[in-house]
């Protein structure tokens, strides 16, 4: 099968996020319209304490999950990657404006694409040690961003349930949670 290739891209929106409206056509001359949502690349990073066996989350809220009338859900710290910017430099930022922590080693934890179906957001993954002297500042985001985040410390085994249960977890988090228990599963004590 030959991917399509696109013959028009024009910029329907551009604000803190761009929507491109691309026409795809196939080998055998078939067009086609995608909209394709685009706001940089993004990192996520769990800190974690092996000597607590703890992590730390934020929770905060999302316009999306208010139109869906859903809960809000814990999550790894994340952001975008600032121009000139390096992922782990990226991570270790948000982390201090997120969490108040100073990051110790970061640990790459893979790339993932968010949503390959509607938008173009490349995220990379770390997992990063931490222990209670890391802790700066009580985080909460940048007031300008509006985010008003609530930083939770949680036991492993306890996130590891939530984010694992019945309802709707958030993927990057399940996802870093994994990892780290793929890494160091003495820091979980419950069946996987």
């Amino acid at each position: 099968m030959t991917a399509p290739r696109i013959v028009a891209r024009d910029l329907a929106y551009s604000g803190w996020l761009r929507l491109h409206m691309l026409t795809l056509e196939t080998e055998g001359g078939e067009r086609f319209k995608r909209v394709v949502e685009d706001h940089g690349s993004a990192v996520a990073v769990l800190p974690y304490d092996p000597e607590r066996k703890v992590a730390v989350v934020v929770r905060l809220t999302r316009a999306p999950l208010l139109m869906k009338e859903a809960a809000a859900v814990v999550e790894a710290p994340a952001g975008l990657i600032d121009a000139g910017e390096t992922a782990i430099e990226a991570a270790r930022r948000e982390a201090m404006e997120e969490t108040g922590l100073t990051l110790r080693e970061i640990i790459p934890a893979g790339e993932i694409w968010s949503m390959p179906g509607v938008s173009s957001e490349h995220m990379t993954l770390f997992l990063a040690e931490y222990g209670v002297a890391d802790r700066t500042h009580a985080g909460g985001g940048l007031a300008e961003e509006h985010e008003d985040i609530e930083v939770i410390e949680r036991p492993l085994d306890a996130l590891w349930a939530e984010t694992n249960g019945a309802a709707p977890a958030d993927a990057k988090t399940r996802i870093l949670l994994q990892a780290l228990r793929l890494k160091r599963p003495d820091l979980f004590d419950g069946p996987l």
